[in-house]
């Protein structure tokens, strides 16, 4: 597994050149780095499928999108409701037959601007595993049979430097302050998973990455703060702090990373 980082020109799925036109599904499609990064394929000519834990959400960012004369299909999914989940794959698997790219965006941010470690409320730790692991796991499971279908498989877990144990602990790091106990383990375990999982599949054609897309504007007004002072830092392995969210998402699953920053 390399912890991808997410560079300008190419985008997510567009990793090898046997993947020409693709259906793709983004979790967390209706807003931000998600709705971008599905902007950015359908430019390309790839069916997108938009999923949100909001039918109405999804359908307007669709709507969005065919504003800007670009299509994509809305479907309904709440990473953290099997049942939701179950009927999203029902509905891609009838109407396609197959998955070739499963983005695993959606994800949460529990704890407020200022809270410590010790601060952190179990709720607050189950919320974010709810969504960003266990949801993200969900989601892989029931969309693999999908995705085993395609030739050139691909799965690929949002994750975040964050997650980088070497780099928290290491004083001279840029992110050695930005302490987020929940989040910053939650992806630490996707990382995790998203080496086993690649592991299991390492003799097939489904290929599983990690990416980091860099830092990204907030939607929300109450967050904008904390974006402003975690993202003025650059962080070791060398990407710029990203303004917009068009930036990090406009992107691919690349060869570079960060060596040995796990």
């Amino acid at each position: 597994m390399r912890l991808l980082q997410l560079r300008r020109g190419r985008t997510m799925a567009a990793e090898d050149d046997d993947m020409s036109k693709r259906i793709i599904l983004i979790t967390g499609a209706n807003k931000g780095i998600g709705f971008e990064t599905a902007r950015q394929l359908a430019r390309e000519g790839h069916t997108v499928i938009v999923a949100a834990r909001d039918a109405a959400k999804a359908e307007a960012a669709v709507a969005q999108m065919a504003r800007e004369g670009l299509g994509a299909e809305a479907v309904a999914l709440d990473v953290t409701d099997a049942a939701s989940i179950a009927r999203a794959a029902e509905q891609v698997g009838a109407r396609h037959g197959k998955l070739d790219t499963l983005i695993n965006n959606a994800g949460v941010v529990q704890e407020g601007w200022g809270t410590t470690t010790s601060q952190t409320t179990l709720e607050q730790w189950r919320g974010t595993f709810e969504a960003n692991v266990f949801g993200l796991v969900a989601v892989t499971q029931a969309f693999l049979p999908l995705v085993r279908k395609s030739e050139a498989g691909r799965i690929v877990n949002v994750s975040s430097i964050l997650g980088s144990l070497t780099l928290h602990a290491d004083p001279s790091s840029p992110i050695y302050d930005m302490k987020s106990v929940a989040y910053d383990t939650s992806k630490a375990a996707v990382n995790q998973y998203t080496i086993h999982l690649a592991h299991e599949l390492r003799d097939t054609s489904v290929k599983v990455n990690a990416a980091h897309p860099g830092g990204s504007r907030p939607t929300s007004a109450a967050s904008r703060p904390r974006w402003r002072s975690r993202t003025a830092p650059r962080p070791a392995c060398g990407w710029p702090p990203c303004p917009r969210t068009a930036r990090p998402a406009a992107s691919s699953t690349c060869a570079t990373g960060c060596p040995g920053k796990s």
